[in-house]
């Protein structure tokens, strides 16, 4: 949930953005001291397929420093670790850990058919159950967005397209 897809003046914006925000919202104290933030920040120097990438969108080749990567207002009084990344998954070793190696992951944000979609499969490979909150996700189009929740759906039952209710539910 970064400014650079936000915004409604940037490039990147995600049409769904504000609604899924207000999701993500609502499931904050349901994972108070077990949310991680993810940030999508350009490297310092692209190489390989990167390169055609940032020919594509070269407005987002900045610094990890630059306010376009920074979490929105909303989440940023929200205590909670931030993992950044140079790749469209986020999984690794620290949402691994935040797993306990294995248990669940549930994920939320923009966009699906690129971060969450590719996060999920990358935990589904490592072994963990992902739970993606599909009106807590945005993606680049409603089309995109139904297609990559379509897709992931799929993969059941080692991902689970759930909603907030869903979440909200099961917490109780």
């Amino acid at each position: 949930m970064q400014f650079v897809f936000g915004d409604p003046s940037s490039t990147a914006c995600v049409p769904g953005y504000a609604s899924a925000s207000v999701a993500v919202q609502r499931l904050l104290p349901v994972f108070e001291g077990r949310t991680i933030y993810t940030k999508f920040v350009a490297p310092d120097q692209p190489h390989g397929a990167w390169l055609a990438y940032y020919e594509q969108w070269p407005f987002l080749l900045r610094p990890n420093t630059d306010p376009i990567w920074d979490i929105t207002k909303e989440f940023s009084t929200h205590n909670a670790d931030v993992v950044s990344k140079h790749t469209f998954s986020k999984w690794g070793p620290e949402l691994a850990a935040a797993t306990l190696y294995g248990h669940e992951l549930v994920l939320v944000g923009v966009s699906t058919d690129c971060c969450v979609l590719s996060t999920a499969l990358a935990a589904i490979d490592a072994g963990v159950r992902v739970r993606v909150v599909a009106d807590a996700c945005a993606g680049v189009s409603h089309s995109s967005h139904q297609q990559a929740l379509s897709i992931m759906a799929q993969y059941a039952p080692i991902i689970d397209v759930s909603t907030v209710e869903d979440i909200m539910s099961d917490a109780v």
